[in-house]
């Protein structure tokens, strides 16, 4: 069935009205109608055509407005292609040439260098007889002591029967201490258990394990004094009095059998061993070499484990450290030249040359002294380490900005479209940026300048990036 559109509707409708009409005007309408009717009718007729122009006219305000609508959103997505166009160029050439222009600033450079380094120092080892016993630590690791001082102990024989034993015993008198707790009471006892309790509190808040062992010793002293002030004040031969009096006896016979370990030189205590103690020392550089460190055959970053054998006492004032470097810095320094070095921990540290060995391909083997930071390679015997071998700091400025004339170097100024060409001592370089500062005015008088140079630059000063020949020659 063929499907009847709105306007053929309106078409058939609107003949039908016209026939209507039509036949108001003739003789063929019934006479039996009065004028009032025809007028009734025609009125009707007049309606409905009124009806049917307003739809005629809003379909036609409907088609305009869609016309006008896409003339719009056809404009809106042109300025927007326009937009992310130019934007897009835009960024574009901001990324190929950032700006035309940079400000001077306050900045500081460096030359730097990262290297491996084998740490040489200064360290006795110490063992005693009963070494296969294992150990116990008395000093922590990077501990200070001084020469005489208890390091650690090696076990007696039958130490952990002894220990067993006086575990027991330390249960059985602190029940019988709870029992007699009125009895025993004194000024000293109280003052322990105020030491006690302050210190485990003081255990629940660190989590550092040094401190925690070392809370863990007060508390067992303090124990042990109560214990000593418990059977002091028991009756003899009470049961508390026995038990302290055998606790004691084990006590004496564990301490008589251990061996202890005193330091024989001042410095600091370390129990990671690895044998090259005696290898890398500082008693003789003319022997570090490249090949020499080669044949080491040591890992960079490796953590040397802890012996439970024996210790060692370091120099703490003074440590070496050996590189090898193919830079033109390496190769033109100096013993005696001073040199900061970055260690793992990024804390930088005064160094000095001491030994230097020439090689082959243009590489020197050097080994440095620092006095600071010690204690952080203590784990360590070959770690990546910065050489830092300058660094200035002053007005900083982009390599492009200088341009050189003459064996002087310029920058081109611009303040409100003129453009200046002043005159800067470069102080030192890196492959992008520069230091530079102004002549002092009797350097400016050596030079014989001509009076119209300019000669002083100032902070947030503005230079051209690059600058043509077209802009170097406008420059007054």
């Amino acid at each position: 069935m063929k499907k009847v559109t709105k306007n053929e509707k309106r078409k058939k409708y609107r003949d039908k009205l016209q026939k209507r009409e039509e036949s108001l005007k003739t003789d063929n309408f019934p006479k039996k109608n009065n004028l009032f009717k025809k007028e009734k009718h025609k009125e009707k007729v007049q309606r409905q055509e009124s009806i049917i122009n307003d739809a005629n006219s809003q379909e036609i305000n409907i088609k305009i407005k869609r016309k006008i609508n896409k003339k719009r959103i056809a404009l809106i997505i042109i300025l927007i292609i326009f937009v992310c166009v130019y934007l897009g160029f835009s960024v574009y050439h901001l990324i190929k040439n950032p700006t035309d222009s940079v400000m001077v600033v306050d900045g500081s450079i460096s030359q730097e260098e990262t290297v491996e380094g084998y740490i040489i120092r200064d360290e006795t080892v110490i063992k005693g007889e009963n070494y296969k016993n294992g150990m116990v630590e008395i000093k922590s690791e990077g501990s200070k002591v001084a020469n005489g001082d208890p390091i650690f102990r090696y076990y007696s024989a039958g130490e952990d029967d002894l220990k067993a034993k006086i575990a027991d015993l330390d249960v059985k008198i602190q029940e019988a201490m709870e029992e007699n707790n009125e009895n025993l009471f004194s000024t000293d006892t109280k003052l322990l258990d105020t030491q006690i309790e302050n210190t485990l509190d003081q255990v629940t808040r660190t989590n550092d394990i040094q401190k925690i062992r070392e809370y863990k010793k007060s508390i067992a002293e303090n124990v042990t004094k109560k214990a000593k002030i418990a059977g002091e004040l028991s009756p003899t031969g009470s049961y508390l009095k026995k038990l302290i009096d055998e606790r004691s006896s084990y006590e004496n016979e564990l301490n008589s059998g251990a061996e202890y370990i005193n330091a024989t030189r001042s410095g600091i205590v370390s129990y990671r061993i690895d044998g090259f103690e005696d290898i890398l020392t500082p008693n003789d550089f003319s022997k570090i070499n490249k090949e020499f460190l080669q044949n080491l055959n040591l890992k960079t970053g490796q953590i040397i484990s802890s012996s439970s054998e024996g210790g060692k006492v370091v120099n703490n004032f003074i440590c070496y450290l050996a590189c090898v470097s193919k830079t033109d810095e390496a190769n033109e320094a100096k013993i005696g030249d001073t040199v900061k070095l970055a260690l793992p921990s990024s804390r930088e540290v005064d160094a000095k040359i001491e030994y230097i060995t020439k090689e082959d391909n243009n590489e020197v083997t050097l080994v440095f002294s620092f006095t600071e930071g010690i204690e952080e390679l203590l784990s360590y015997r070959k770690v990546a380490i910065d050489i830092i071998w300058w660094d200035a700091s002053g007005y900083k400025v982009p390599n492009s900005c200088i341009i050189e004339e003459n064996g002087l170097n310029y920058v081109i100024r611009t303040r409100a479209g003129y453009l200046d060409k002043v005159l800067v001592k470069v102080q030192k370089a890196t492959e992008n940026y520069s230091i530079v500062t102004n002549y002092s005015t009797s350097e400016i008088e050596e030079l014989n300048l001509s009076e119209d140079v300019s000669t002083s630059i100032i902070l947030y000063d503005e230079l051209l990036l690059t600058p043509s020949e077209e802009q170097i020659n406008n420059a007054t």
